[in-house]
C-alpha cells in the first residue's frame, strides 16, 4: 500500500491552460472539462468529491468530469 502511495505525484499540474475544452452533456447531465485531447488515455482516475472525477496520466491533469452537474450547481 505505501509502494502505490510513493507512486502517486506529489503535486498535479494542467500542461497547457490554452487546451482547454468544456463540454456539457445534458441528456446525462454531465460536465467535462478537458485540459488535453479528450481521446487521450489516463492512468488513473480519482474521485474527488460527491461524483467528481479527475483523470491524470504522468502527474498531468487531463480532465475533470462533474456528473450530476446540475445538482451541483443548485447546491450553490
Amino acid at each position: 500500500m505505501n509502494e502505490l502511495f510513493e507512486k502517486r505525484p506529489k503535486k498535479l499540474c494542467i500542461k497547457d491552460i490554452e487546451k482547454l475544452y468544456i463540454e456539457y452533456d445534458k441528456q446525462s447531465d454531465t460536465l467535462y472539462i478537458h485540459f488535453a485531447d479528450p481521446e487521450e488515455e489516463a492512468e488513473e482516475a480519482m474521485l474527488i468529491g460527491d461524483n467528481i472525477v479527475v483523470r491524470i496520466r504522468d502527474g498531468e491533469i487531463l480532465g475533470i468530469t462533474v456528473m450530476e452537474f446540475m445538482r451541483h450547481v443548485e447546491q450553490q
